[in-house]
């Protein structure tokens, strides 16, 4: 890709919104004292929502996040609020607009850091405004300590553009950060309020308009998946037929484990997929059939103690039609014979793959072997599965979930989707989309199967690796919703009523 999809919102990290920053007020003449005005008023406008009466402590750095956090002092004390403004720095420290912030404020001049603790501990609302976007690592000294008072204070607490201690281009959080109720974001959303970690500390995400102009040189590579991704969804014509809809073959499935290629056929054929066939040992088929619904083929491949075979990749590969796609993996066991199956059938199929559970840990460190496959090819490992893949532990896959899904996607010229509330769906090229999640249903058992043959529905209907991945987590997310509408609560919803939600969310609008 040469660009991020129209479908997708962009979401700038530190050096593009500097680089917007500078666009606006060097290329199109804006004062940067005017969107910081701008930019304190949304954040003083988000502290009266959020809490009409009470106390206000703002927190502010040295910066130009500080000098958003003085305008809006400035705003809230004008209207007659209760506010004290607490600095890490002192005065003498704070330059350019920030600076003339500082000089507007009226009333009580800002105190420091010691003698502003009982202001955090007793505030109904805190404003965060140390830390901006720029910052990366981990704070240290009176910013650490700020943070800490933050956390520790019972308000609810307004984050200014990033919560302190979250790098805005990543999500990472190398030291402690402020867990904020919400943050709003200037001109655009960035990559860490999305991510996890960064997405758990950054609460409810409000983005404003701070009057930069349109036209600003916005090449950002990771964006926002949109509800215009339903746009992409193929439909049937009055002439499709069941192999024009898309064929799916499903491989997998081992003695005790045929619930998992079952859910993915399923997700499939209610993806939109016409013809679905399941490739299983011929010992469990008996039991697969009992199981699945009228409408599933399914073919008994050879086998070994209970796993399908090396011998059974030929059938496999024969039983997908020209333009039909594959997925390997739901249940297919740990066997060195069922290992050797999903590398063979990776190695020799031209079909459209999605590779996930044990066909992705036939793949431990050996994430290289899959760029001699010359059809498009999506991976859909959870942090376990992709810190084996890349032979790390998941601790470091979670705390740089971004570095990781980039490195795993590069490393084997697919796209890989890591799952999570944050699904990052990462391009070799290095672009990448981030969903929005919101779907707490989807954490129970066979989910994953469900979005397996999702992808492998959209990737035999025709779309691209990419867009294939990024509708289906979309699509996904969606349908766990819908199942939690439907039966009152996320906490009881099972894999199967995420298939069944799937054609009702299909063609809707919305996240």
């Amino acid at each position: 890709m040469e660009r991020l999809p129209d479908w997708l919102e962009p979401l700038p990290d530190a050096d593009t919104m500097r680089s917007i920053d500078r666009w606006a007020i060097e290329a199109q003449g804006i004062p940067g004292l005017d969107l910081m005005e701008r930019a304190g008023t949304g954040v003083a406008r988000a502290v009266e929502v959020h809490a009409g009466d009470g106390p206000v402590a703002i927190v502010c750095g040295k910066g130009n996040n500080g000098g958003d956090g003085l305008v809006a002092a400035r705003l809230l004390r004008e209207s007659g609020r209760d506010v004290t403004v607490v600095c890490v720095a002192p005065p003498e420290q704070f330059a350019g607009d920030a600076a003339a912030n500082l000089e507007r404020l009226p009333g009580e001049a800002p105190v420091a850091l010691a003698r502003g603790a009982e202001a955090i501990e007793l505030a109904t609302v805190i404003v965060d405004a140390l830390l901006g976007t720029g910052f990366a690592g981990a704070p240290r000294g009176e910013v650490g300590e700020a943070i800490a008072m933050i956390n520790s204070a019972k308000g609810a607490v307004v984050s200014v553009d990033v919560p302190s201690g979250v790098d805005a281009s990543t999500g990472v959080i190398a030291g402690e950060a402020v867990r904020a109720d919400v943050t709003v974001s200037f001109h655009a959303s960035k990559p860490g309020l999305w991510i996890m970690p960064g997405k758990r500390h950054a609460g409810e995400v409000r983005t404003i308009d701070i009057g930069i102009p349109r036209g600003a040189p916005m090449e950002a590579r990771i964006g926002l998946s949109t509800s215009a991704l339903a746009e992409q969804l193929p439909r049937r014509s009055g002439d499709s037929t069941k192999f024009a809809s898309g064929q799916v073959v499903v491989a997998g499935g081992s003695r005790g484990l045929t619930g998992a290629p079952r859910m993915a056929a399923h997700g499939s054929m209610r993806a939109g997929a016409g013809y679905v066939i399941v490739c299983v040992p011929a010992s469990v088929q008996d039991a697969f059939v009992s199981a699945a619904t009228p409408e599933l083929m399914t073919r008994g491949l050879p086998e070994r103690d209970g796993s399908l075979a090396q011998a059974a990749v030929g059938q496999a590969i024969e039983a997908i039609r020209p333009g039909g796609a594959l997925a390997v993996g739901p249940g297919l066991g740990r066997s060195e014979d069922a290992f050797a199956f999903a590398r063979r059938m990776a190695a020799q199929a031209q079909a459209p793959m999605v590779l996930d559970a044990d066909g992705l840990n036939a793949h431990e460190g050996r994430l290289a072997e899959l760029r001699v496959r010359r059809a498009p090819t999506v991976l859909t490992p959870h942090a376990g599965e992709l810190a084996r893949l890349l032979e790390l532990d998941s601790e470091r896959v979670e705390r740089e979930r971004l570095r990781h899904v980039r490195a795993a996607a590069e490393q084997s010229g697919a796209v890989v989707v890591l799952k999570g509330d944050d699904s990052l769906i990462a391009d070799p090229s290095g672009f990448v989309a981030v969903s929005r999640g919101g779907s707490p249903a989807l954490a129970t058992a066979g989910t994953g199967d469900v979005l397996t043959g999702v992808v492998a529905a959209l990737l035999a209907q025709g779309l691209g690796s990419f867009t294939a991945a990024v509708a289906a987590v979309w699509l996904h997310a969606a349908a766990g919703r819908e199942a939690a509408r439907r039966h009152g609560a996320p906490e009881g919803v099972i894999a199967s009523d995420v298939i069944e939600a799937l054609p009702a969310v299909r063609d809707r609008e919305g996240p």
